[in-house]
């Protein structure tokens, strides 16, 4: 019923940058939200940023002042720009959508993407 695609996954350096894109498409309701979550070697899946029906945004503390998420420019889009990675944010980067106008835990997602790898190297 509702679609989500990732893309702009990759490798880079230490220190580096990489800007990740998440389109969703079908019938979206007027609440829906999404958020981005990431599943990282040996570890259970995370939040690691959100954007609330009405604009509010959270970030997980691991992440925060060093990623940013936004709206694009086409409607029901939202981008990641995660800046200064470090080796520990290698991981499985997957968009989720939700309907009830929030997405900051598991069980509010309906829709997950099929993920996008990220490696980071030193």
């Amino acid at each position: 019923q509702v679609h989500v695609v990732e893309s702009g996954g990759g490798s880079v350096q230490a220190g580096g940058s990489l800007k990740l894109s998440c389109a969703a498409s079908g019938y979206i309701y007027r609440t829906f939200a999404m958020g981005w979550y990431r599943q990282r070697p040996g570890l259970e899946r995370e939040m690691i940023a959100t954007k609330h029906f009405g604009g509010r945004i959270l970030y997980a503390d691991s992440v925060k002042g060093r990623f940013t998420i936004s709206q694009g420019n086409a409607e029901n889009t939202l981008h990641l720009q995660m800046n200064s990675l470090k080796p520990g944010d290698a991981a499985m980067y997957c968009c989720a959508g939700c309907g009830d106008g929030q997405c900051g835990t598991i069980p509010e997602v309906n829709y997950w993407g099929r993920g996008s790898q990220l490696t980071v190297s030193t």
